[in-house]
């Protein structure tokens, strides 16, 4: 049974992750809550399940010509510096404190995200 919600919150994440809302959003809740996984451990999984499904939705959203490389250039190469930054902090972080951090954080973009429509 519990491969079975692995297997959810992976579809329910790569869902996400291919329309470009992050599927950490989902993943990250998901492994923490309903399968008991340590906050640390969770953000890791999430950094690796990522990488797949960004490349494959990169490359339908490549050949549908939504991608400018030059304008992406800028966005790359500081998101790895942030990347680095991030996983630094996140390793540094007690994980009760990481996870109040991680909620706030969804709690704030579903407020923006709300509010703007």
């Amino acid at each position: 049974m519990r491969e079975l919600w692995y297997i959810l919150a992976g579809i329910g994440a790569g869902l996400l992750a291919g329309m470009g809302m992050g599927g950490g959003t989902l993943l990250i809740p998901a492994l923490t809550l309903l399968l008991g996984v340590e906050q640390h451990g969770a953000q890791g999984v999430n950094m690796l399940a990522f990488l797949p499904a960004a490349l494959i939705a990169l490359w339908i959203h490549g050949r549908a010509g939504r991608i400018e490389g030059k304008a992406c250039l800028v966005l790359i190469l500081s998101g790895v510096g942030g990347a680095l930054l991030g996983a630094w902090g996140a390793i540094q972080i007690e994980t009760e404190f990481l996870k109040k951090i991680f909620g706030i954080c969804l709690l704030a973009m579903g407020i923006v995200q709300w509010r703007r429509n």
